[in-house]
Parts: C-alpha cells; structure tokens; sequence
C-alpha cells in the first residue's frame, strides 16, 4: 500500500495536472504571461520560468511548487502534508491532462510579477447616449454619427469603422484584450425609427468570424445556434 507521503504527493502532482490543463491553450504566449497565469492560481508558487514563447523551440517550461496532502490512515485521520515541485511544458505538442515532471525545488523564493496590463474598455452606455436618433422616414446623417463618435474621444488602442448602406449607418468599435483571443467589440447601427448598441456573441468576435466588422453592424448576423 502506499505511504501516507506518496499519497500526499500523488495529490500534489494531481494538483499541479490541473495547474497545467488550466494553462493549456493554442494562444501564442510568451514565457512570462505563462509563468504569470500559473502564479494567479491559488496556492501555486511559480519558481522557474525558461523558454521564450509558446511556440518557440520546446515552447516555454514553467516549475511550480504546490502542496499536496492525506491521511495517516484510517484509523488515524489526521493529515500530513508535502510540499514538491513540478515542471509544466506549454507548447503546440502539449496535450490536455499531461503529466507534469517531478522536479528539485529550486532555491530562492518564488518569483514575482509585474500587474497585468490594463485593458483598454469600450464605453458601449457612453456611445449609446451619443449617437443621433432619427424619427420614422427621416434621413440618417452619416456626419452626425461620425462626429458622436468622434465626441467621445476614444483611446487610441480603439479600432473605429463607420460606413453608410441603404441608408443605415453602421459603427464599429473593437480592441483586442490582453489575455484573451476574442475582440472585445462594441456594434451600433443607426437606421430612421432605431438606434441599436449591442456586442456580438464571443464566437462571432473570435478571430476569422468577422462579427466585430462593421458589415455585421449593417447587416448583423443570426445568433450561434
């Protein structure tokens, strides 16, 4: 039968898996987003962090150490705990639920790091107030819509469209978040008798799905079934 220390380490490793699937993903990193993802969690310390990006080379390698805990035995429940240290390898052949290496705990303390970079928000209530409504039969003035949007004086990092169909005005507002693949985008449509303000659902603001366009703004696209 196992130790009741092996057991306390089986379950630091099985900690330190889910660490790994956790940090699992197709986006290209760089070594230290990754060692800083790991340190967010808790009850992780990161202690070495190698490699340049995910997709460099063996992708980046990332020693954590956790804790891991169990009991005597039955007869006696009180626990004991173990402290080890695992390495964690992030790259394009890393698959879901591998198995994280046993390592020597590296001297030092655990690393520190820097806050994450703020994202930049879209004011979506801001642009709501600022855009013109025009009654029933009227005529939308592209100039107006573009000077509301020019009113509110938008961070540069904001990619802004505006473009006239069919006598409706569509806006688009996107940015790219930090840490996340899918834009962050806010659409507007500006037609005689309504004006909308909406966000797209995450699958159509991914990459490639062109919902953050300001074609999805004229003609918006049917919801993901």
């Amino acid at each position: 039968m196992p130790s009741p220390k092996d057991k306390a380490t089986d379950d630091a490793r099985d900690r330190a898996r889910r660490v790994g699937n956790r940090l699992y993903s197709g986006s290209v990193r760089p070594a230290q987003d990754v060692g800083h993802l790991a340190d967010d969690i808790e009850g992780v310390d990161v202690m070495r962090v190698t490699g340049t990006t995910t997709t460099q080379g063996d992708g980046v390698g990332v020693v954590i150490r956790v804790s891991g805990t169990a009991s005597k035995d039955w007869l006696e429940p009180e626990e004991i705990t173990v402290v080890r240290c695992f390495e964690l390898r992030i790259s394009p052949k890393t698959e879901w639920g591998d198995e994280p290496r046993d390592v020597d705990c590296p001297r030092g303390r655990p690393l520190t790091f820097k806050p994450w970079p703020k994202s930049v928000e879209i004011p979506y209530e801001r642009l709501r107030k600022a855009l013109p409504r025009v009654p029933r039969g009227g005529t939308v003035d592209e100039r107006k819509v573009r000077g509301a949007v020019a009113s509110l004086h938008l961070d540069p990092a904001i990619h802004t469209e505006v473009q006239a169909e069919e006598g409706v005005v569509g806006v688009s507002l996107r940015v790219k978040p930090y840490l996340d693949d899918a834009l962050d985008c806010a659409l507007a449509q500006v037609a005689p008798g309504r004006t909308s303000v909406w966000s797209p659902p995450k699958i159509q603001r991914m990459p490639g799905e062109g919902g953050c366009g300001v074609g999805n703004a004229i003609h918006p696209m049917p919801p993901p079934h």
